[in-house]
């Protein structure tokens, strides 16, 4: 790619970038697998004969399946969605007849590792744990519930096991459920939504932080981890989840940067923690901030250099919730909705 003119990008190695005369065409490839796309029909064909000489290749025309990834167009946007690598995974398991359920994971559940629990067939929970994992490509809703039931692995009971079929029922209920990208040229701005359940983890009292990613007002990352250390605080938990958030936003405004989009607008991030947000602002230092001073800086320098900004949001609006506890079914449906999630296979 880089004989043919192409620049590599620093943000994602995989993708590669040709800009000339205000026009770009990008190739992005996994393994053996690639997508070629762009404004410039000629310069598109040019790529595609030039790859065809050095490789055996064969063209499949516009995008519509990739990497289990099911691609649709409409007036309103693109749909992604994983529906056929639902379908099938429920018909393997034997889950096609199941009685669905609203939620992947009940409310209120706290899942630990027991002293004399009833063990579970390990092998058989590791895979199925791993095909869900896949499903976290386009299934926000599934996060963290993966999340979850993927820390116990290694010493998996009954009760695991059981969260594991309850994810597959709520599979059931809605298996094309998918993330639609509408079009939107008024608002092009970054916005990250964090989150973070001080001491939610019954085995070890740690926290478990969220975020979600919008650009444009379209959701485009996501991520629902387990911190390592243990938080003092509700702040501290906070401030590490709003650090994780912000460094995702910050790699995303250099892959925009990388296509040719240079935003003058700060990035937005919401977090509905007044002290953490108070903190944030304020330089003087305190004893119980100094076990997070890395982070409290790292987010100060970002505020003064006006990359960032803290709008204050409600907790009853803070979308990230869903990726830190198990809520309600309609708090959970209301946040989808919110996310941009849809099914356009249900019937209506």
């Amino acid at each position: 790619m880089r004989a043919f003119g192409y620049r590599q990008s620093n943000s994602d190695h995989t993708l590669f970038l040709k800009k000339q005369h205000g026009k770009i065409t990008t190739l992005i490839v996994y393994v053996d697998d690639m997508v070629v796309t762009g404004n410039d029909p000629e310069k598109r064909k040019a790529l595609q004969n030039y790859l065809c000489k050095e490789f055996e290749m064969k063209d499949l025309g516009s995008l519509k399946y990739f990497l289990g990834i099911e691609v649709s167009r409409s007036s309103e946007g693109i749909f992604l969605s994983q529906r056929k690598y639902a379908l099938d995974l429920l018909q393997e398991t034997g889950m096609s007849g199941c009685q669905p359920v609203n939620t992947p994971i009940e409310e209120g559940l706290k899942l630990c590792v027991e002293p004399n629990q009833v063990s579970t067939d390990k092998g058989r929970y590791q895979r199925l744990v791993g095909r869900l994992m896949y499903l976290a490509h386009t299934r926000p809703d599934l996060a963290y519930a993966l999340s979850v039931v993927s820390q116990y692995m290694h010493n998996p009971g009954e009760q695991h096991m059981n969260a594991v079929m309850r994810i597959l029922r709520y599979l059931k209920n809605a298996p094309g459920k998918g993330i639609l990208f509408a079009k939107n040229v008024d608002h092009q701005s970054i916005e990250v939504y964090i989150d973070a359940h001080w001491a939610g983890a019954v085995d070890d009292r740690r926290s478990t932080s969220g975020y979600f990613t919008f650009v444009g007002g379209n959701l485009v990352t996501w991520k629902s981890k387990k911190q390592n250390v243990v938080a003092r605080s509700s702040a501290e938990a906070e401030f590490r989840g709003m650090t994780l958030g912000l460094c995702e936003a910050l790699w995303l405004r250099l892959l925009l940067q990388d296509l040719g989009y240079l935003s003058r607008q700060s990035i937005r991030l919401f977090c509905d923690n007044k002290a953490a947000c108070d903190i944030a602002h304020n330089p003087v230092h305190h004893d119980r901030t100094k076990h997070v001073e890395v982070d409290r800086f790292f987010i100060k320098e970002k505020l003064d250099d006006k990359i960032v900004e803290l709008p204050k949001i409600r907790s009853e609006d803070q979308l990230a919730d869903i990726l830190t506890k198990a809520v309600s079914s309609q708090v959970f449906s209301k946040f989808l909705d919110k996310l941009g999630m849809c099914d356009i296979y249900a019937p209506t």
